[in-house]
């Protein structure tokens, strides 16, 4: 599976910003997902995941009440909303692909390229 991140950019903290994957694959489905982000100098942490139903869902406590995973099994797409952003939260943004629901990055198989997302004060 291909994956492609978009809709980052600059903003100013205690703005929102939702970022999109979408992914070229059949099996969209049958994939978990999950968004990673990584902060220059920083290693890639877990910021959510979904499980192929969207019926599960996990955050890391960094998001957890600001920040909402979905998706849309019928446009292969998987998304993160993420409210009242931070400084901190300047990253780029990953998306990623699974068979398994998980927040280590190690477990995923599929990786898209990534998408910056830079708060400012």
């Amino acid at each position: 599976a291909q994956l492609v991140e978009s809709g980052g950019g600059s903003v100013q903290a205690g703005d929102s910003l939702k970022l999109s994957c979408v992914a070229s694959t059949q099996t969209f489905s049958s994939y978990d997902m999950a968004w990673f982000r990584q902060a220059p100098g920083q290693e890639r942490e877990f910021v959510a995941a979904i499980n192929w139903s969207g019926g599960r869902v996990s955050y890391a406590d960094s998001v957890k009440g600001r920040a909402t995973i979905s998706r849309d099994n019928r446009r292969d797409t998987v998304y993160l909303e993420v409210d009242s952003l931070k400084r901190e939260d300047t990253a780029v943004y990953y998306c990623a692909a699974s068979t398994g629901l998980s927040t280590r990055p190690e477990d995923y198989d599929y990786w898209g390229q990534g998408t910056q997302v830079t708060v400012s004060s």
